[in-house]
């Protein structure tokens, strides 16, 4: 049954102060600092991570509420969204980079692994939100542009990221009719530790001088790529779409 028409209402970031959003993956990085920013306008923020150390750092900074759990795992996520009640938006941002590797040497389990982190962590979150939501609620993935500029090594991954987007779009078409809306965010390189840790750029040294060659001069913070989220959140017209935030990265 189809309800009624969208809300509206702002679609300045402003919008989401009362709001309520769960953050998988709020523990550090993108995740996090969109914790600190919808903290900053006045949301009320239910981070949600594995790594009970890691959350606990994150409440702290942000002053959100925190519950640990596998983002992975429907039954876990299901509680999540019990303790939280009322719920406005979600955003996932969980999904590590593992299955690296050549198509040729890389092991079925570290494939299966990215899978279940990326594309069934987004099943398992929209399945879970799915009832929850009001009508003009959200749900935002994450992509990458490398999904849609390959690099070696990366099949497995990549295959990941792209079922994502895909989902997104079939998401939002299955949801229209309850009137909640599903985007993406294909993020280009950002600073965040994940991606100093997949890299190899561990110090700030090493991010700026790689990052001087980008167009922009430098990569991208945790905060600009985690503004893109909210904005995906407040303006209630935008659904099923895969906007890219690189700084012009898969350009060139």
């Amino acid at each position: 049954m189809t309800s009624a028409a969208l809300p509206i209402r702002s679609p300045l970031p402003t919008g989401l102060a009362g709001a309520s959003v769960v953050i998988v993956g709020g523990t550090s990085g993108i995740g996090l600092a969109a914790g600190a920013l919808l903290r900053g306008i006045g949301a009320r923020v239910v981070l949600v991570g594995r790594d009970q150390a890691r959350l606990d750092a994150a409440v702290a900074r942000t002053g959100a509420d925190g519950v640990r759990a596998d983002g992975s795992d429907e039954g876990a996520l299901a509680a999540v969204f019990d303790h939280a009640g009322s719920v406005d938006h979600v955003l996932v941002t969980a999904g590590g980079l593992s299955g690296a590797g050549a198509v040729t040497d890389v092991s079925a389990d570290d494939v299966r692994a990215v899978f279940d982190s990326r594309v069934w962590g987004a099943f398992a979150a929209a399945r879970a939100a799915a009832g929850r939501l009001p009508a003009g609620g959200s749900i935002t993935f994450s992509s990458g542009t490398y999904a849609i500029r390959p690099i070696p090594g990366m099949t497995g991954p990549l295959a990941a990221i792209g079922a994502v987007e895909t989902f997104t779009r079939a998401l939002a078409v299955e949801f229209a009719p309850r009137r909640l809306r599903v985007n993406a965010v294909r993020y280009g390189i950002v600073d965040t530790p994940l991606m100093r840790g997949a890299s190899g750029l561990a110090t700030d040294e090493a991010m700026a001088a790689a990052g001087a060659q980008t167009l922009l001069g430098r990569f991208g913070t945790a905060e600009e790529a985690a503004a893109s989220a909210l904005f995906l959140m407040a303006n209630a017209y935008v659904n099923g779409q895969v906007i890219t935030v690189d700084g012009g990265q898969s350009l060139v």
